[in-house]
């Protein structure tokens, strides 16, 4: 009886772990098929079409259905870091705040109010936040400060607000997750709370809340449609916050649809899906370096 127990366990776990090895494969598999595919695309602006690289990312001229075809990435990549950078350096700050005060200021209203709104921000479709900036904040740009409303900075702003939940909820578990006498033995010496906060949470807690920011940055860089919404559309870098633009993700949202497959203007929309495939890399080594910093400390 309890060899026919002992059986069925070994088999229960070599089918768990078959399944589980099973789904692991398969997704590298995916994501091995994916990165290929992105790559012998995106690549076929220099190989067939014989595209010089360098004059394909510095270039600022984008015309490719003219006979001309000039392909020039750099607008779409200013376009995309401006618009990132303006929405880290605007949620970044807040979300951070949020985060200490639901862990050290008031963790009750951070439980019971603050977190759950934090979550439901974050459930909220791109496409709404779009939308909402196209029906308010747009226009609320262009009366109060003049121009179209369509500009860098609406999309600056839409993005501040999709992100912050994102480094909000990260930076507040890696507060959460410091041990209690670090902030114990700062009472104990006489630090008040806002000295604690300065000198022994936040450094503490630095790597997880680097770590927030970072993925705050990526999916900054990765959104389309509420970028695409507010942002102008563009074929030209902006000459301040009032200007409008394109970022890589709104020119491949826009211009995909209306090319021919395997023509010279799909063939460089690929390149800029490979140029933003490298970055989304790039992201993703920041991440591990700051993690197995972390783990070295």
């Amino acid at each position: 009886m309890e060899g026919k127990k002992l059986l069925k366990r070994l088999k229960n776990e070599y089918i768990g772990k078959g399944f589980s090895y099973f789904c692991g494969g398969l997704i590298i598999l995916i994501t091995l098929s994916i990165i290929f595919f992105l790559v012998s695309k995106g690549i076929l602006t220099f190989t067939k079409d014989k595209y010089n690289i360098l004059e394909f990312l510095f270039n600022t001229k984008w015309s490719p259905n003219k006979d001309s075809g000039n392909f020039g990435a750099l607008i779409f990549i200013i376009g995309s870091t401006l618009v990132s950078l303006g929405a880290i350096l605007l949620s970044g700050p807040i979300a951070i705040s949020l985060a200490i005060f639901m862990n050290i200021i008031s963790p009750k209203i951070g439980k019971k109010i603050l977190q759950p709104v934090l979550e439901i921000f974050a459930g909220i479709p791109s496409v709404v936040y779009g939308w909402v900036g196209v029906s308010l904040l747009v226009p609320l740009i262009k009366n109060y400060f003049g121009g179209l409303g369509f500009s860098l900075l609406s999309a600056i702003i839409v993005l501040s607000i999709m992100i912050l939940p994102t480094i909000a909820t990260i930076s507040s578990d890696a507060i959460k997750a410091l041990p209690k006498e670090y902030k114990e033995a700062s009472y104990g010496l006489g630090a008040t709370r806002w000295q604690t906060i300065y000198k022994v949470i936040i450094p503490a807690a630095k790597n997880g809340i680097l770590t927030a920011v970072v993925l705050g940055i990526a999916r900054a860089f990765g959104e389309a449609l509420a970028v695409q919404m507010v942002i102008g559309n563009t074929l030209r870098l902006p000459k301040g916050l009032l200007s409008p633009t394109s970022t890589l993700t709104s020119i491949l949202t826009m211009d995909m649809a209306n090319t021919v497959f395997g023509s010279k203007w799909n063939n460089s929309l690929w390149s800029l899906a490979l140029i933003l495939l490298l970055i989304s890399f790039m992201f993703i080594l920041i991440i591990k370096k700051i993690g197995s910093r972390g783990e070295l400390n």
